[in-house]
């Protein structure tokens, strides 16, 4: 392949994945907002699942569930507040487990279109995870916060855990699925196949949490937790390097 055709191709893939991947994370924050609110409304602690604060599906600006836990605190529900603030955390741990699951089935490697929008909404899910887990935990206010206050237990337990799981999962990204994206869409072309990897740790660990929470954040010490991030950031680019020798070991396998 010539350098100019590597260099078209990877720049329209580029394109696809940021349009792809902008409608996908409008989703997952619509959906994220509607699992509190309807466990809330299941619960009994809201009239209706509808009543969500609306904010802007472009910007992703003023979404708000609509939950009030102080006055579920003052009321003595505890655990419901718990249930309600990590009922959307299940739901992206759930999603990444069943996608990285189904990513791997062989059947899926022939339909590149259909591999490519799973990948990225696997990728949008993994994302608001790993922002919650990393950059939430110790947040007054913010799901994990609310799990933590709920059932009593120190946010240090939830920050471990969690990070535990998003270790698992990005072990089996890295070993079996960002290979198979190098593959099914960057064969022969480098250039992409490093496109893919930076588009991927970007939108986990720097666009999702990272520098765009940091400087939200700062400077309540919360920010520091940024440095996760970063550091996951780093280790995933040099673990996915696609020059490595057993990731082109794995290509060569699909």
């Amino acid at each position: 392949m010539t350098v100019s055709k590597c260099i078209l191709e990877t720049l329209k893939y580029v394109v696809i994945v940021i349009v792809t991947f902008v409608v996908l994370q409008a989703v997952v924050v619509v959906v994220h907002e509607f699992i509190h609110s309807t466990v809330a409304w299941a619960l009994g602690h809201m009239p209706s699942p509808l009543d969500i604060v609306w904010g802007n599906p472009v910007t992703l600006k003023g979404w708000d569930e609509g939950v009030h836990y102080s006055q579920l605190y003052e009321s003595g529900h505890f655990h419901a507040a718990a249930i309600i603030g990590v009922s959307p955390l299940i739901f992206h741990a759930a999603i990444v487990i069943l996608g990285l699951v189904f990513l791997r089935r062989k059947g899926m490697q022939s339909r590149k279109w259909l591999f490519h929008i799973f990948y990225w909404f696997v990728i949008a899910n993994f994302m608001e995870l790993i922002a919650y887990i990393t950059m939430g935990s110790f947040w007054s206010g913010g799901d994990v916060y609310h799990l933590c206050h709920g059932l009593g237990i120190s946010p240090w337990i939830a920050f471990i855990v969690g990070l535990l799981v998003v270790a698992a999962g990005l072990y089996f990204l890295c070993r079996d699925i960002i290979p198979r994206m190098y593959a099914i869409f960057a064969q022969d072309n480098r250039l992409n196949q490093w496109a893919i990897l930076l588009l991927t740790v970007i939108i986990l660990f720097i666009w999702g949490s990272g520098l765009r929470v940091a400087l939200s954040v700062y400077p309540h010490p919360q920010w520091l937790f940024a440095f996760v991030d970063f550091a996951a950031f780093i280790v995933i680019l040099v673990i996915c390097n696609p020059t490595r020798a057993w990731v082109i070991r794995r290509i060569e396998t699909f």
